[in-house]
């Protein structure tokens, strides 16, 4: 038979024309720069996507987006190129030459050999031999990940080596058996797939907060749906402490229980905080902790290494962070609101005092002379103000300490000072003057003008200078309930026929123990269905009475606001 070449030199083509001919005539290969890994290749070439699974990923629009190129972003950020893909697929969309019936079966002698105790779908979707995250499959009887499931795949080569023959898709949630190749349609595998991929429908949502039941794990112990350990990684206790504080919030969690909800959305920070939520309030799930790995990659690529595993920072900086850019992910263009606003933003009125060290003569002109203050000391014009008046939107209120004392008690020992919550509060008065030197000397009143359903408070406790962090170790003595800001800040009168919402119980209390910088974090929450108080400190969860929650060095609050 004749090969192509011998046919091209035949017709005597010009070199470029032979090699444009002899690109028509050979398959489409992906180019060698698309492979990241030499080992990738292999799995790509023979990924065998059926017709469906193609289907799928090009005509719905999922977690990754579909970019306007027609390139897919997977939901780990990282874009897909169709050259990882199978040949004839890039060709032919749907199914091409490549796609086959696959044979659907309710029985499988295998199905015995699943072992559930080795399945975690916490970390990230990746092939073990191949690091590919194209149509990666879970092997149910040793846990491991493997790509594809043709004839020269990964997990098609696991199945003969390993005897292991059934075979999760990590995306699709299919089952199949390898190396036959055919699906298995059995009702007792539906809880693998929920512990994929759990789900809530809206009366489920609507009683978790009434639901007293506990779970139990397959070693045997028992968890709370909604109290369970987040796994430190690596001095990730930051982040473990300010996801189980917005857990408490109950429209917050709501909204990411059910992903109908912000389908539209393309940012991967969002689903992957969503995935977190459901594992996390999931009644059935194989053990009674989970792991946030999949929800830090996230973070770190959306915060540019800002937050990252293997360093500590700040759970009042992530927070603010966090709440900023799922806000920014989740608003539509029209409307500048999201569930975050809804929950967390309230408004301040700010009165600004500048300094006016340029005025010499009383002979200004009207505009100007209206925006000067006097002092009341009698000072003269030299000592003069300039005031400006703004209102500022807010998500969280920071709270200064009074300066700890400089001298020891009788016993020789450091005295620890207490302030009542409700002194540090006057910050925001409208009165009480706040003395900033950032970005220039200014003196500043505060004035609530509308209060947020879920109000959070930081206690400003570490201060930085040049040389070192110093750590103020002030006790705020705060109400775990009944906590009534009318009385300690004006609040503006509200309008008719509505009743002015200014109580609130504490629902998160964030602590930090140890010195700054070498210390760790952890979290007082409650849980509602029976108004028991939780202490939770990365796997460690731990039932506590109300008093304790206040005895210790309180760094940020979540109050939620009584509904009257």
């Amino acid at each position: 038979m004749e090969s192509k070449r011998e046919r091209v030199e035949d017709e005597g083509l010009k070199p470029e024309s032979k090699k444009k001919r002899l690109d028509e005539d050979s398959p489409p290969f992906p180019p060698p720069d698309s492979i990241a890994n030499p080992l990738s290749g292999l799995a790509n070439n023979y990924a065998d996507i059926d017709e469906e699974e193609d289907y799928e990923r090009r005509a719905r629009v999922t977690i990754s987006g579909e970019k306007n190129d027609g390139s897919l972003k997977n939901g780990h950020g990282y874009e897909e190129d169709d050259s990882d893909e199978d040949d004839d697929s890039r060709d032919q969309p749907f199914g091409g030459r490549n796609s086959r019936q696959v044979e659907v079966r309710k029985d499988c002698p295998y199905l015995d050999t699943v072992n559930r105790q080795v399945l975690d779908f916490d970390f990230e979707k990746f092939c073990s031999v191949s690091l590919s995250n194209l149509n990666v499959y879970a092997c149910l009887v040793c846990g491991k990940y493997y790509q594809g499931r043709g004839k020269k795949s990964h997990a098609y080569t696991h199945s003969l080596e390993a005897g292991h023959h059934v075979y999760i898709n990590l995306r699709t949630e299919k089952v199949y058996c390898l190396p036959d190749g055919y699906e298995i349609n059995d009702p007792s595998l539906d809880d693998i797939r929920l512990v994929l991929n759990p789900r809530f429908n809206t009366r489920e949502v609507e009683l978790l907060d009434k639901n007293k039941q506990w779970s139990r794990a397959l070693d045997g112990s028992s968890y709370l749906p909604g109290m369970v350990g987040l796994n430190n990684i690596k001095e990730t206790d930051f982040v473990n402490v300010t996801i189980q504080s917005l857990m408490r919030v109950t429209p917050l969690r709501n909204f990411f229980l059910i992903p109908e909800n912000y389908q539209h959305c393309k940012s991967v920070l969002v689903h992957r905080f969503g995935e977190l939520t459901r594992k996390i309030w999931h009644a059935r799930n194989f053990k009674g902790q989970v792991s946030p790995h999949e929800f830090l990659q996230a973070v770190m690529k959306a915060s540019k290494k800002r937050f990252r595993i293997g360093r500590q920072s700040d759970p009042v900086e992530f927070m603010s962070w966090l709440l900023n850019t799922l806000h920014a992910d989740l608003k539509t263009s029209k409307k500048n609101t999201s569930i975050i606003y809804e929950c967390f933003q309230g408004e301040l009125e700010v009165v600004k005092q500048i300094p006016n060290k340029g005025i010499t003569s009383k002979k200004e002109n009207s505009e100007d002379q209206n925006n000067i203050e006097k002092l009341s000391d009698g000072g003269t014009e030299r000592d003069a103000f300039l005031t400006e008046t703004s209102k500022m939107p807010f998500l969280m209120l920071g709270l200064d300490l009074p300066p700890p004392p400089l001298f020891k008690d009788v016993m020789e020992k450091n005295i620890i000072p207490q302030v009542p919550l409700f002194n540090i509060l006057k910050k925001f008065d409208g009165e009480t003057v706040t003395e900033v030197v950032r970005p220039h000397i200014a003196r500043m009143r505060y004035r609530v003008t509308r209060l947020p359903k879920y109000t959070i408070l930081h206690m400003r406790r570490f201060t930085k200078n040049n040389f070192f962090v110093e750590k103020n170790p002030t006790l705020v003595n705060f109400p775990v309930k009944n906590l009534e800001l009318k009385d300690y800040i004006p609040l503006p009168t509200p309008k008719e026929n509505e009743k002015l919402q200014s109580k609130y119980d504490l629902i998160a209390n964030v602590v930090h123990d140890g010195k700054p910088g070498e210390g760790f974090y952890r979290v007082f929450v409650q849980r509602k269905s029976e108004e028991q108080w939780y202490e939770m400190q990365d796997l460690h969860v731990l039932e506590v009475v109300p008093h304790l929650v206040a005895l210790s060095e309180t760094y940020m609050q979540i109050y939620e606001q009584q509904e009257q």
